[in-house]
Parts: structure tokens; sequence; C-alpha cells
């Protein structure tokens, strides 16, 4: 298995047989050692891409889990976006796992089987299909 450090560079899109593609731009870091791995790299290879996803703080409910919220009428005042009942009264006790509001992100995510578009060995650049984790200038591992 070969691994390899890049770099997020940007998002685009381009033209291949009268269709738009697109792609995101991975730059790569290291030193000569590693271009050699690089080289092994083809067009419509498939790789596997991991990094960090974006953060996005402390969060409710309804944005982590999806959570439909309560009604808008019926009494109900302040309660939209509440999550409800958190257990029953038995256990006396909260189960852990509940679903709650908490910190969102910033986490390692592996999006796989990523077709492999382009790529340049004199600027060390790699371009992938789809979306990767991560912001512009995130630290990525691609695995093939």
């Amino acid at each position: 298995m070969v691994k390899i450090l890049a770099k997020k560079i940007k998002m685009s899109q381009i033209w291949k047989d009268d269709k738009v593609i697109p792609i995101t731009v991975l730059k790569l870091l290291g030193d000569e050692e590693e271009v050699k791995n690089f080289q092994e790299f083809k067009d419509s290879d498939y790789v596997w891409v991991s990094g960090k996803s974006k953060g996005k703080g402390f969060q409710g409910v309804v944005k982590r889990h999806g959570f439909h919220g309560g009604p808008k009428t019926h009494g109900q005042k302040n309660r939209m976006r509440a999550p409800g009942s958190i257990g029953s009264t038995a256990p006396q006790r909260v189960i852990k796992g509940k679903r709650m509001a908490g910190h969102m992100g910033f986490e390692r995510v592996t999006i796989k089987n990523l077709k492999v578009v382009q790529i340049k060995l004199e600027d060390k650049i790699l371009m992938v299909k789809g979306a990767v984790p991560g912001m512009r200038g995130t630290i990525l591992e691609i695995r093939k």
C-alpha cells in the first residue's frame, strides 16, 4: 500500500469528453523519496483520501443529528429545536451514546474510491474526482 501526504489546494472543474467533472487539486508534500511513490499513480486509478473534516463548533441536535424538533403550535412557545425526551425514568441516568448537542466536525474522515483524473509529475499535482475532507490547506493522506 502506497501512502502519500498531500495538501488540498482548491476545488475546480474540468471538461473531459464533453462533460464537466468536479475535481479537487492536491499538491504532494515530501522529499524526493516520496516522489518515487507518487510515480506509481496512473490516470483512472482509485485512491482513498483521509483527513480532518471542517470543524463546525458546538451545534444543537437539529443540525448535528438531524432531529426534526417539536411542533410550532399546541402550546409550544420556545421548544422548536429542542431534543425532547432523553430517556425513561427507570434507569435514573442518561444512557451512554445518547444523541445530544455537542461539538461537531473536525474528526478523521476517509473517502474511498476516488478516481484519479489527472497527474502532473513535474508540478507534484494530483487531481481526483469529487470532494475530499477539510478546507483549503488541509493535510491529507492518500492511499492506493
